[in-house]
């Protein structure tokens, strides 16, 4: 948990963001924003809890299911009074919705005829439960808020950077541990296991969280759709594959991608490998503090498209906390048009995947911008791994 002052300056820091944007009272269904301002890391964002912020009052005020409340009352700053649980019965019922008992309670606390912020394009709040918000609250002024405590962690604290870099030195240890169980005859699911393993494992000094998004592996031409997990397909000699994984330390996130093969990989993958070290090369030197998100984007663009290259999703995306099914904080990214100024202790995921439709490459990096450049917040080799074909593992394994 951070020391009490660094959660009052963030909830300032949102209380004034809510002045500019005209909202009397913010609606938080965000777990990564909850945790943001509290600490609550619970597994109970499963069902509707909702967090209060107003102008008026000095701490936020939890709303949510009743066997999840003594977990906020054990692991968060909020007093006995902040804390107010709803029953059993409104989970999964059909007769009433717990946004129903959120209404009555900013009615009871006089909150229901003003201007709310809702967090409406979040995984958590759903469309019924704007419907219900709505119904139970007729005289209030609703906006759309769904970013708006977002934009507030873009910069990060000493102390969110020093779990940032915990988190780096998980995800190398993950990546190792990929590597060395992709082997002939070893199934998808065992190296997903190990990356698991060690991602949870942590180092000797501190332990790991579990991420956001589980590993990403895709083999041979599904590299092409970077979004594929694992199967239990064993591995055959001359596959080739990508690993996209993060480490994570008390919900922070340092993702990371590689590209690998067994033996040698094919010559399309070889040179188009080459080509994103290069853009990622050109690109990391670039970055500054002071210059436009979209900057970043045309530099890598200008770089691989010397050799008839393109990328047409984005470049990368601001990271830090987060909880699932997303390690991204939906904010600033790296592409044409987003006109956001990078500066210091932002921290982002460079993501220089490029895919065609039977291959593709990625090699990614965390980073944090810095007063003049750009830190890593990895430290592993970044060029095409080529395992040799020495690993031939039990007939268990064998197809």
């Amino acid at each position: 948990m951070f020391a009490l002052k660094e959660y009052k300056k963030r909830l300032e820091a949102v209380k004034k963001r809510m002045v500019d944007e005209g909202v009397d009272v913010l609606l938080i269904s965000n777990p990564s924003n909850m945790y943001y301002l509290t600490n609550y890391s619970a597994w109970s964002f499963y069902v509707h809890q909702i967090m209060v912020v107003t102008l008026e009052d000095a701490q936020p005020l939890w709303i949510g299911r009743q066997m999840d409340a003594n977990g906020v009352a054990k692991t968060t700053w909020l007093d006995e009074h902040h804390i107010i649980a709803y029953p059993d019965f409104y989970v999964q019922s059909t007769d009433r919705h717990p946004i129903d008992f959120v209404a009555n309670i900013l009615t009871e606390i006089g909150q229901g005829r003003r201007t709310i912020g809702v967090e409406k394009d979040v995984h958590y709040f759903t469309a019924l439960c704007f419907e219900r918000l709505k119904h139970g609250l007729p005289d209030a002024t609703f906006k759309d808020t769904s970013s708006l405590v977002n934009m507030v962690r873009l910069i990060k604290s000493p102390e969110e950077i020093n779990y940032m870099r915990r988190a780096g030195k998980i995800v190398e240890n993950a990546m190792t541990a990929a590597y060395e169980s992709v082997e002939i005859g070893a199934r998808e699911s065992d190296v997903a296991a190990a990356i698991y393993y060690a991602q949870i494992k942590g180092t000797p000094s501190f332990g790991g969280d579990y991420t956001s998004i589980v590993p990403m592996m895709p083999t041979n031409e599904n590299t092409s759709c970077p979004h594929i997990t694992w199967t239990d397909r064993p591995y055959e000699k001359g596959d080739f594959l990508t690993i996209e994984i993060a480490g994570a330390y008390k919900r922070y996130h340092a993702p990371m991608a590689r590209t690998m093969a067994i033996g040698t990989a094919p010559k399309e993958v070889k040179e188009l490998s080459k080509v994103v070290e290069e853009g990622i090369d050109v690109t990391l030197d670039y970055i500054r503090p002071g210059i436009r998100a979209e900057e970043v984007e045309r530099i890598w663009s200008k770089t691989i498209g010397k050799y008839g290259h393109r990328k047409s999703s984005r470049l990368g995306y601001s990271v830090g906390l987060s909880f699932p099914p997303d390690w991204g904080e939906h904010t600033i990214s790296f592409r044409p048009g987003d006109e956001s100024i990078l500066k210091p202790n932002m921290t982002f995921h460079l993501m220089p995947g490029i895919w065609y439709n039977d291959y593709g490459v990625e090699i990614t990096e965390t980073i944090r911008i810095t007063e003049k450049g750009v830190e890593l917040l990895t430290n592993f080799p970044r060029g095409l791994y080529e395992k040799p074909n020495l690993s031939i593992i039990s007939d268990e394994h064998t197809p």
